[in-house]
């Protein structure tokens, strides 16, 4: 069961419009790595998972937080969008200011949502529900959390260096410092996971059903062997269990494919020495 509360978790009202700014800040309400992405993620890895109280919990927390972050941002854009120049559109346009914050806008926020925020990104795609990681392994679940996190308060730091209303940056700081806690929080509980069934997902696969020869090798693939100097290249593996090698000049380790020709019924291109038997009816 969800409650709404109608007071924002935190402000969000600009010192003035600015129509452009809302177009920009669709990208952390309504993109890939944004606060609708993140909401309904943490939500279905809770809805979804069977295990421990505490990771559920955890996840339905932040995620009904997210639901908050995405109220704030909606609200941030819908007061953006006061005043936009919507009507007499040639009038307005006639002025050379207005006709670069027409030029600048989205103009679905006139069309479509009467100067409301939309589940969309800055340039308009819609939000999609592919954006959503949820695949009841916590740990590779909250590796994706933190890699949403991360992406997302970098966006947020961008679009904090985008605008001098300080309205709009209280609100970002905000979420910045959110995304701060989230990340912590995030490898914190991927540390504990890794405590408990260490770094390889999933940890439950039998190891000697794997060709173990290569699970700690490094192929250099690409010209130059400047990844030798990598920590990934040499010394013992991050889960303990092996050694890092690298392999400087790999060789392949099967044979050239060759496919057998498609039947007729197909209608592929015909190779060279392979004649298809043509049906009578057919010529």
């Amino acid at each position: 069961m969800f409650y709404h509360i109608k007071e924002l978790q935190h402000p969000a009202k600009p010192e003035c419009p600015d129509p452009v700014y809302a177009k920009k800040l669709q990208e952390v309400l309504g993109g890939q790595f944004g606060e609708i992405s993140v909401a309904l993620q943490y939500l279905f890895q809770g809805w979804s998972f069977r295990g421990d109280e505490k990771y559920r919990d955890l996840l339905m927390d932040t995620g009904t937080e997210e639901l908050a972050h995405v109220e704030m941002l909606a609200t941030m854009i819908a007061r953006l969008l006061d005043g936009a120049p919507v009507g007499d559109l040639e009038d307005a346009a006639k002025d050379p200011v207005i006709g670069a914050i027409l030029g600048g806008m989205n103009p679905q926020h006139a069309i479509v949502s009467g100067l409301g925020a939309m589940p969309a990104d800055s340039v308009g795609n819609p939000w999609t529900a592919s954006y959503i990681n949820a695949s009841g392994n916590l740990l590779a679940d909250f590796r994706m959390n933190l890699t949403y996190e991360s992406q997302g308060r970098l966006q947020a730091v961008r679009l904090y260096e985008m605008t001098n209303d300080r309205g709009v940056k209280d609100m970002l700081s905000w979420l910045i410092a959110r995304d701060t806690m989230h990340q912590n929080m995030w490898k914190a509980a991927i540390a504990e996971l890794e405590a408990q069934e260490n770094i390889v997902v999933p940890s439950t696969f039998p190891r000697h059903l794997e060709k173990q020869e290569v699970s700690y090798t490094f192929f250099n693939l690409s010209r130059g062997e400047e990844s030798s100097r990598g920590r990934w290249a040499s010394g013992p593996s991050m889960d303990s269990m092996g050694q890092f090698q690298y392999v400087a000049q790999p060789v392949p380790f099967g044979r050239k494919p060759k496919l057998k020709p498609a039947p007729p019924y197909m209608h592929n291109t015909m190779l060279p020495g392979h004649h298809h038997h043509i049906p009578p009816h057919l010529t």
